[in-house]
């Protein structure tokens, strides 16, 4: 399938937003690859470094000189400082070539907020989910990497990689197809990519800075003075992110004239230990900082701490300790001065839970927000906001899961009770939400487990998640994420010595890992699992990592081991008097015993499977396990017992009112008389199994359903 936005290769990410063309380097897109976006509506000057890029593409590479076919995609670079415009020039020349490949345009960021790098494993899913292309819970780096560039092997694509730290992050997912286009951003050259000549961008052209100045001040005030706007502009360093900063002081000023503001950024000493590249950005950000009010420029240092750099009014109002319409008006305010950009669309009228409205952390002002907060707040204080900022993220997944329960349950009276702005309308903007805020809610979940100091919020945070996203997904479609999460909690249980919840989490994860054929891996886990529940002395947990061990063997064909385990977690469950786990592992170790050709171990396992069911009064599954136990003694050479079994779980099923059931052991009596030689009778028992489906179709189900195939 093709990615969001394919046909018209729209690129991912956030619009400039309401503050102007936003130009700021670096800034993380608020949800994965492939989301669309409208593009810019305005991007001033670059008009030589666009020539470039545009030259660059058609030049020819080394390969075709000496007369090779290329084989791989070439690669683009935009080299430059945050701040120096390098992602909107991204975006811009994407947007120009986007007609040139129908396949869509596939943007993925490659480092956090924080400066951390990006895992490959993550970069890679996202790229796939760009093309809705399944991706194995639990696979690592390689498989990852060669299921992208399979994917691109047979598109034609853009793919914009932006803020790469390095070489190795970008030459995994360059694609073996000279028919895609790779854009790759960064701070320095990526030494080790061949034929790559990287755009480095210094300052904009006086006139085009000018221009972008006008955006914001409007003509009258550059007009009445051209050199005070000049001058302005060379303070800036003619850095896109410093005049946006500077353009959104004087709009807030309207009887402050360029001059003024030029005066009073002269004024302002350099920082001498920053890099000169960086001190531009650093003054104007420093005079706009300075002017806001000591409440605001408080708020301003807590967003440093938003997850992947997104924030929404429910977000910021936890971070200040606000009302949510308090938290929206300081959300616009700051986007009208440059601090942030608009990530979504406006809310619509009768949006709950703030199901639109996310604004961007520019990426190039974070480390001075990080410089300040760590300055000028307690580190209580900062770990309140934390806290605040957790509990209403878990009180949001838990509404977001709760309106997926049915009318009337204990869950959706609870939601009733919560505040509007915290309830959905209906499950589709639940869902909707939970979708634009997955990759802020897993960047949360990571963050909060690497901090350590909240983990009682991190494990609450983690199961509501995981519950939200089961509930809307589907463990199946939402298992690449639980696999994370679940990693999450082992991490946080293996810190605490929190033993019963590290059996789970190896549990669940070994789980996953047996579910898409990792078997050795899920043994592995299933061992550790029991290790950990006999620390926690957790019976449940113990048993079922004994069962699962055995699942494990079993899938790896090895009845003995198999067997051994599953005898092992059936006595314990024997001494609990769990009778239902009982008639399971009866089951179980009835079928490793038949594949292990153990016929008379098979039977009576069988037969214990049908007594405990007979005690429990389930007659449904007394008549499955009456149906295995005949086909065993079918295996095993006894034709007539098998009959007469199989006739005993027929009528049993006809007590049970199973008519789906029944037909099918009629279809199971029909064979083994088919076997005896007795073909008339045979017939008769299909007929009843006709009549009682009605169709022939649907005995055919039922005949695959009851033999396992």
């Amino acid at each position: 399938m093709r990615p969001v936005g394919a046909g018209t290769g729209a690129v991912a990410g956030p619009g400039r937003g309401t503050a102007g063309p936003g130009p700021h380097g670096g800034t993380p897109p608020p949800a994965g690859p492939g989301r669309s976006a409208a593009r810019p509506t305005e991007f001033f000057g670059r008009v030589r470094e666009l020539k470039a890029l545009h030259g660059d593409i058609e030049r020819a590479g080394l390969n075709t000189l000496s007369g090779r076919k290329e084989p791989r995609a070439r690669v683009l670079l935009i080299a430059g400082r945050p701040g120096a415009g390098r992602t909107a020039l991204a975006e811009e020349l994407a947007g120009q070539l986007r007609d040139g490949y129908p396949d869509g345009v596939v943007r993925t960021r490659l480092t956090e907020p924080g400066g951390e790098a990006v895992p490959t494993e993550r970069t890679a899913r996202e790229i796939l989910g760009a093309f809705a292309i399944t991706t194995p819970p639990g696979a690592g780096e390689d498989e990852l990497s060669e299921m992208v560039r399979e994917a691109l092997a047979v598109r034609r694509v853009l793919l914009f990689l932006d803020d790469a730290a390095d070489a190795g992050q970008v030459d995994p997912l360059v694609p073996d197809n000279p028919d895609c286009l790779v854009v790759a951003v960064a701070q320095g050259p990526l030494t080790g990519i061949p034929d790559v000549r990287p755009c480095t961008l210094g300052g904009m052209d006086a006139k085009a800075a000018i221009e972008l100045l006008a955006r914001f001040t409007g003509a009258v005030r550059i007009t009445v003075d051209p050199q005070a706007a000049e001058s302005l502009a060379e303070e800036c360093g003619g850095q896109p992110a410093a005049l946006v900063l500077i353009g959104g002081w004087l709009a807030a000023r309207p009887t402050a004239s360029v001059a003024d503001a030029t005066k009073r950024l002269r004024a302002l000493p350099h920082d001498p230990e920053r890099p000169v590249g960086d001190r531009p950005l650093a003054r104007a950000f420093r005079l706009v900082y300075e002017t806001l009010p000591s409440s605001a420029a408080r708020v301003l240092r807590l967003f440093a701490l938003a997850p992947a750099g997104v924030l929404d009014a429910h977000t910021a109002s936890a971070l200040a300790g606000c009302s949510v319409s308090a938290a929206r008006t300081a959300l616009a305010d700051f986007t009208a001065l440059g601090l942030l950009r608009r990530g979504g669309g406006p809310a619509a009228d009768g949006q709950s839970a703030d199901t639109a409205g996310q604004y961007l952390v520019p990426g190039c002002l974070l480390p001075l927000l990080r410089d300040l907060l760590e300055r000028h707040d307690r580190e209580s204080e900062v770990q309140l906001a934390r806290a605040r900022m957790l509990e209403r993220t878990v009180r949001l997944l838990q509404s977001c899961r709760a309106i997926t329960e049915p009318d009337g349950s204990p869950a959706r009276k609870r939601l009733a009770t919560l505040p509007r702005s915290l309830r959905y309308p209906t499950v589709a903007a639940a869902a909707e939400w939970l979708d634009s805020r997955q990759p802020a809610l897993l960047a949360s979940a990571r963050l909060a487990v690497t901090d350590g100091e909240l983990d009682t919020l991190a494990r609450r945070l983690i199961a509501a998640l995981v519950r939200a996203l089961a509930a809307h997904r589907g463990t199946e479609a939402a298992a690449p994420e639980l696999y994370g999460l679940h990693q999450l909690v082992l991490d946080i249980a293996e810190r605490r010595d929190l033993h019963r919840e590290q059996a789970a989490a190896l549990l669940n994860i070994g789980d996953l890992d047996a579910r898409t054929g990792r078997t050795q891996d899920a043994l592995a886990r299933y061992r550790a699992a029991l290790d950990a529940g006999r620390a926690a002395n957790d019976l449940y947990a113990t048993g079922r990592a004994m069962e699962s061990v055995g699942g494990a063997y079993q899938d790896l064909q090895d009845w003995q081991r198999a067997a051994d385990w599953y005898g092992r977690a059936l006595a314990q469950r024997l001494s609990r008097g769990e009778r239902a786990d009982e008639a399971r592992l009866y089951g179980r170790l009835g079928t490793v015993h038949t594949y292990a050709g153990h016929y008379g171990e098979a039977l009576r396992s069988w037969r214990a499977a049908v007594a405990v069911h007979r005690r429990l009064r389930d007659l449904p599954a007394q008549a499955r396990a009456l149906s295995e136990a005949a086909r065993v003694q079918e295996y095993a050479g006894r034709p007539q017992e098998s009959l007469e079994t199989c006739q005993e779980a027929v009528e049993w099923a006809r007590l049970a009112g199973d008519v789906r059931l029944q037909a099918a052991l009629q279809l199971r009596v029909a064979d083994t008389l088919d076997r005896l030689g007795d073909p008339a009778a045979a017939r008769l028992h299909r007929a009843t199994a006709d009549r009682l489906l009605e169709t022939e179709g649907n005995t055919y189900e039922i005949r695959s359903a009851l033999a396992g195939e």
